[in-house]
């Protein structure tokens, strides 16, 4: 017996049972593990993600001693569960929770493993592979950290910029075209349709219009197939942080769904589990915990269970919908919330938005007021949706300046982010760099040359 009233053999009995009710729900998932793991450990999978195995970073040393710091002082809590996309799926269990707590974990990832499995974004991520990939990743970053003519210095230089550069990446889930097999599309396309370059020598025929038609938007893979001083170890960290961040970009894109599908199985779960009082109460304690508002916050655990719920009422009575099944399936955050938020569960949730105005008052739109203004506010900050879309609009043969630009939709950029940023391209492109934006209503161009930032008004 542990000192928190329970036992291995007890979990494999609750898991069986568990599992047993999900597969009944309908729910497909992959083969399901668990590890017991202490507070100590827990924080360390927070911080690599949920991997046993990543590549060395300081970043992820600061964020180990902030949460551990967080923790020690009871500042933060812990979170009762991690669950990793793989196949068979992982997921940790905190020793020290009792178990109302473990059995709700359990049933709640179970609801993870099925959008794992079945969301459409996750389709490309290789679950059986990932724990493969992600420890090879890191045998290659410290075989290039101890390799005496590369060390432990550079390997940082490059690491920084990819990880200030790794959101500037194609956010779908179609791959990335490198710039060879775009010119080979563009002058196949000549041949269907009307040649209207035709005016231009053809090497500049093809790169004038190959980004007026379409600026290529994955900066990092730019950078690694067309900058030629780039030796190969270097290229092969672009690729690492690209790779890994493409496998992460999904669950960013899902947090809302993929949260809110799992708290309401492990909800519906929980009806079936015939629980003895006591444990009732404290599942439902924990529950309510799980998914209750935050004051001052979006809470997605709440949103994304409220959804649901309704979604499930509109079935026979006393079944669940199974129209639910092919929401999870096809889609992600943003077109969640704008195909079933409605303003009457908006109201329920009270959502609202607010700004200061010059004169620094607070001005605030309500739900009542104007729910699609709000609504459009809340879709704008979920997923990728809040980080800049920067794409490559081109770069001169001559200068090898690289033109970024910056696809402005009304949130310009934070100035001081902006300078750190066209460093990090700096240093990996070797060559001068400038962005295209919009500051107070105006085109700026911002250009840096490994000196100093410039900006000027364009035209």
């Amino acid at each position: 017996m542990s000192i928190m009233g329970w036992t291995i053999e007890e979990l494999k009995k609750w898991n069986d049972k568990i599992e047993q009710i999900a597969g009944g729900f309908g729910l497909d998932y992959f083969p399901q593990e668990f590890e017991i793991c202490d507070h100590h450990d827990m924080i360390g999978f927070q911080t690599y993600t949920g991997m046993p195995s990543r590549y060395s970073h300081w970043s992820y040393g600061k964020m180990f001693e902030k949460q551990q710091t967080l923790y020690k002082l009871k500042l933060s809590g812990l979170a009762y569960e991690m669950v990793i996309n793989t196949n068979p799926c992982l997921a940790y269990l905190m020793v020290d929770n009792p178990l109302s707590v473990q059995i709700l974990t359990i049933a709640h990832v179970y609801g993870h493993n099925d959008f794992f499995k079945n969301n459409r974004l996750f389709q490309h991520t290789r679950p059986e592979l990932v724990l493969e990939m992600f420890k090879r990743h890191a045998d290659r970053v410290n075989d290039y950290i101890e390799n005496p003519a590369i060390g432990a210095e550079k390997v940082e230089r490059i690491l920084d910029a990819c990880h200030a550069l790794r959101y500037n990446i194609s956010r779908t889930n179609v791959p990335e075209l490198s710039e060879k097999e775009q010119k080979k599309k563009f002058y196949e396309s000549l041949h269907h349709e009307p040649d209207e370059w035709s005016h231009l020598a053809p090497d500049k025929k093809m790169e004038e219009a190959l980004f007026q038609r379409d600026p290529y938007n994955d900066v990092l893979l730019f950078i690694r197939d067309n900058n030629p001083f780039l030796e190969e170890w270097e290229k092969d960290l672009i690729s690492i942080v690209h790779a890994e961040t493409r496998y992460f970009l999904p669950q960013m894109e899902t947090k809302i769904m993929n949260e809110g599908w799992a708290s309401f199985w492990h909800y519906n779960i929980l009806k079936k589990l015939e629980l003895e009082s006591d444990l009732h109460i404290d599942f439902l304690r924990s529950h309510n915990q799980v998914i209750c508002p935050h004051p001052g916050g979006l809470n997605p655990y709440h949103i994304g269970f409220r959804i649901f719920e309704e979604l499930s009422k509109t079935g026979k009575e006393g079944t669940i919908n199974s129209q639910i099944f092919e929401v999870r399936k096809i889609d992600r955050d943003a077109s969640f919330l704008q195909r079933f938020l409605t303003k009457d569960l908006a109201k329920e949730l009270n959502l609202f938005e607010y700004q200061h105005s010059e004169k620094d008052i607070k001005v605030s739109q309500t739900v009542q007021s104007d729910f699609e203004q709000v609504k459009a506010t809340l879709i704008k900050g979920v997923g990728v949706n809040g980080i800049p879309l920067i794409k490559v609009k081109g770069f001169d043969s001559n200068s090898r300046k690289l033109e970024l630009l910056h696809l402005y939709d009304g949130r310009e950029l934070e100035l001081k982010h902006m300078e750190h940023t066209l460093k990090h391209v700096y240093s990996l492109w070797n060559s001068g760099v400038s962005l295209q934006t919009k500051t107070d209503e105006k085109d700026m161009l911002y250009e840096y040359n490994g000196k100093r930032i410039k900006a000027k008004p364009l035209d």
